[in-house]
């Protein structure tokens, strides 16, 4: 027998944040994942986010497609709002909830099966539209929950638990999301919190869409000694392109203290910003171009990319693209939701 509920009395000694909240109260229910599996990893790493950014429960929705990945926002931020959706579909579903109510801090969380196979047509429109949310992929290579098959984003010859070689090349979602217009692309490792934690802060500050490639094994069918995707591939070929992360909130003082290496500050859209030691000096978030060859040097150095890969400091997202009203739509009064039928005639008029 598995107990999910975890017991509700804690250490009155806890650290707490602003709003008096310990990372209890960002917690959800127990993880029914394989032990040791990198998305528990990433879990602990949202928490600790949201923690440090002092976000209230009701200010946070989180969305789900299927996947092992779709089941972790049951353990994360419980006493938050949450919609599981169907495969592939949680892009849609958040743009829908997102027009509805923009004052909501969007969190999607899928898969590399979820997002890059049977869902790659929604992430693809979902960035297209800058949709103000950060978009987490919890990326192993494979599909845990059916046995471990090679998903679209598995690299080429890298072989299965049983030593079959994959024949395909990988699609890349980070090179993908930066030709079709994110503002705010990363990549890390679900075994690396000093990186993953302040890249998730920023992504959640960012005001447009956000991705966040996360390298996250999967220790039942694709932590194997070939296996790009395993703990100990990525651990001895990740190359940061900007090692040391630190995330500063826009109230807070603005310092850096950086023992070597040259620093630059990416400005998030509330002021706060994401500070970056570059300890070889030669990437410049700011270019796409230069991102995307980057992510292609490393790759096919066998190296893998990680940290912030490419800002687009002063791009908007969905609604000042389409103009949408300030006020959520639950705030609109009837007369303004439903103007009438001359209104109504005038707006069909425009597609005529």
């Amino acid at each position: 027998m598995s107990y999910i509920a975890k017991p509700s009395a804690h250490h009155p000694a806890l650290k707490k944040n602003a709003l008096g909240l310990t990372h209890r109260d960002y917690e959800g229910s127990m993880s029914t994942l394989c032990a040791g599996c990198g998305h528990d990893s990433i879990t602990a790493a949202i928490i600790e986010a949201c923690f440090e950014l002092d976000l209230p429960a009701h200010r946070i929705a989180k969305l789900s497609g299927i996947g092992c990945s779709s089941k972790a926002p049951t353990y994360f931020l419980g006493r938050s709002h949450g919609f599981n959706s169907v495969h592939g579909r949680m892009p849609s579903v958040t743009t829908g909830a997102n027009i509805a109510n923009k004052d909501l801090v969007y969190l999607g969380v899928s898969g590399d099966g979820d997002t890059a196979s049977i869902g790659l047509g929604q992430f693809a429109h979902v960035v297209r539209r800058r949709l103000n949310m950060i978009y987490i992929v919890m990326n192993n290579g494979c599909y845990g929950l059916t046995k471990g098959q090679f998903s679209a984003t598995n690299d080429r010859n890298s072989p299965s638990k049983k030593g079959e070689a994959n024949p395909f090349d990988p699609i890349d979602l980070c090179q993908m999301a930066i030709q079709l217009g994110a503002g705010f692309v990363a990549r890390s490792f679900s075994g690396d919190k000093k990186q993953l934690i302040p890249l998730i802060k920023a992504g959640i500050a960012y005001n447009g869409f956000a991705l966040i490639d996360v390298i996250s094994p999967c220790v039942t069918f694709n932590n194997h000694s070939q296996s790009t995707k395993s703990y100990d591939y990525v651990r001895a070929h990740n190359h940061a392109v900007g090692n040391a992360l630190d995330f500063v909130e826009g109230r807070d003082e603005i310092t850096a203290d950086y023992a070597e290496g040259s620093s630059i500050a990416v400005t998030m859209h509330d002021g706060s910003r994401l500070l970056l030691n570059k300890l070889d000096g030669e990437h410049d978030p700011r270019d796409s171009d230069a991102a995307i060859a980057r992510i292609r040097h490393s790759a096919a150095k066998g190296e893998v990319a990680t940290g912030l890969l490419y800002v687009n400091e002063s791009q908007g997202d969905l609604h000042a693209a389409i103009g949408t009203d300030d006020r959520p739509l639950y705030n609109l009064p009837q007369s303004e939701l439903c103007p009438g039928s001359k209104a109504l005639e005038a707006l069909n008029a425009r597609y005529r």
